[in-house]
């Protein structure tokens, strides 16, 4: 959901490969004048000859690995395989963890992107954390922080987590095809075993089955009559339909669903028991059809006041305001249930963001307009929002004060205008008169 950067970026290691290859390297890489560049290319070779007998670099190793910045980045080995052309040692190839990056960067690379005169081993790693924190000014680390932490965990203790990053260590899947996109995977799904030797993915993109060559997506899709997903339609506004599917109504899709959508959540743990959820997939619609762009997923019966459990925006269709309209949405079908909502936590990295952004511009717009006093109870009854989410983003944006017994809304007209202008712009707005939609307890 919301920015990647990584969507925008070229397609994981072209860039690089292109830099190899060419001989040619940008952004400064290549600025020395020839003597330097030979002087580096013998430096290398007496690098490469030193190391040859080390090779292949054991799983742990950190190196320094050219990324499609064509940049040299610090890197961890998180496993090794054999080249398809043969098993000499310089052929294996390794996957890697880029240190300064989420984990959905991690990818498969050749020897020749990997630095060797670089090459450390047997790092003890909480004395290298703590070096690299001595070295690091706050602002530093917290930036990396924020890159590269794995949050969307905080549930897990720490050998719950250590299990479930050795467990989806490395992407079985790089690449899947849906309808007119190629697109690169995040992390790891657990497909069945039969796919995993599997580089790239087919999905028909009406019904979510996937294959795995291109072909039989072209078989298939001569025999499959969807033209939409498999539920309802419940919204409609020029060429944005959203549609209700019922995972027990339609398991095989709600399934395939989360399998698709655990290529690019980290958190998501949901794959099978689909029957107790409604997921709401948004589509951009043409001659040939509705044509998914995200979707969020909902329980059919929530305790805690849970609204939403997963959320997700496909990577070509990001930084379009889709997310933030799913998370409308979603306050929406609330309203209509006249009850107040939250989502499941934990949220990924990219859905906190863009839940903070929808929390706050919601929250300062009612203000901006608001004659007089006005209560956390009352904002939570006009927005559907929980009161503990206006509570906790109204404190981050220092406008609640504490003060005999109660919390009292500091809304000073110049403040507010600054925390919307650093907010951003909102998304798509959703037009309620559109909507068309029964609750579940109601359709009963």
């Amino acid at each position: 959901m919301g920015s990647m950067e990584a969507s925008t970026a070229p397609e994981n290691g072209s860039a690089a490969a292109a830099g190899g290859a060419g001989g040619t390297a940008c952004n400064g890489a290549g600025a020395a004048p020839n003597g330097g560049g030979m002087e580096r290319r013998l430096r290398s070779s007496a690098a490469s000859a030193s190391w040859a007998a080390h090779l292949p670099l054991e799983v742990g190793t950190r190196v320094m690995c050219r990324w499609r910045d064509q940049k040299l980045h610090p890197v961890k080995v998180i496993e090794r395989r054999k080249g398809a052309s043969s098993s000499s040692p310089a052929d294996y190839e390794y996957y890697v963890h880029y240190s300064e990056f989420n984990r959905r960067l991690d990818e498969w690379v050749k020897l020749e992107q990997l630095d060797l005169d670089t090459v450390e081993t047997d790092v003890d790693e909480k004395v290298e954390d703590k070096a690299t924190s001595l070295k690091m000014t706050r602002h530093q680390k917290r930036k990396i922080d924020e890159t590269h932490v794995e949050q969307g965990h905080e549930e897990l203790d720490a050998a719950s987590l250590r299990e479930h990053e050795e467990f989806t260590k490395v992407k079985n899947i790089a690449k899947i095809e849906l309808g007119r996109y190629e697109i690169d995977t995040w992390y790891f799904s657990p497909f069945p075993p039969e796919y995993n030797d599997c580089p790239k993915l087919f999905f028909c993109e009406f019904c979510l089955n996937f294959m795995k060559r291109k072909e039989q997506l072209q078989r298939h899709m001569k025999k499959c009559d969807l033209k939409h997903p498999p539920g309802d339609e419940i919204y409609r506004s020029g060429t944005l339909s959203m549609f209700e599917v019922d995972g027990k109504k339609n398991k095989v899709y709600g399934q395939n669903l989360c399998y698709l959508a655990k290529l690019f959540l980290d958190h998501k743990t949901l794959y099978y028991d689909v029957d107790l959820f409604l997921f709401y997939v948004l589509c951009e619609c043409d001659d040939r059809g509705c044509h998914m762009v995200g979707y969020f997923s909902k329980e059919k019966h929530s305790e805690e006041s849970y609204n939403l459990a997963c959320i997700l925006t496909l990577p070509p269709y990001q930084r379009k305001g889709y997310g933030k309209f799913l998370i409308a949405f979603s306050y929406e079908l609330s309203k209509k249930e006249g009850k107040v909502g939250t989502p499941e936590r934990p949220l990924s990295d990219l859905g906190l963001l863009s839940y903070r952004g929808y929390w706050t511009r919601v929250l300062l717009e009612i203000l901006k307009k608001h004659k007089g006093n006005i209560s956390i109870k009352e904002l939570s009854d006009m927005t559907a929002i929980k009161a503990d989410d206006i509570l906790n983003t109204l404190q981050s944006l220092d406008l609640i004060q504490y003060r005999k017994g109660q919390h009292v809304i500091c809304a000073d007209p110049k403040v507010l205008d600054r925390h919307l202008k650093a907010a951003g712009r909102g998304g798509l707005d959703v037009d309620v008169s559109k909507l068309i939609w029964t609750p579940y307890k109601e359709q009963g």
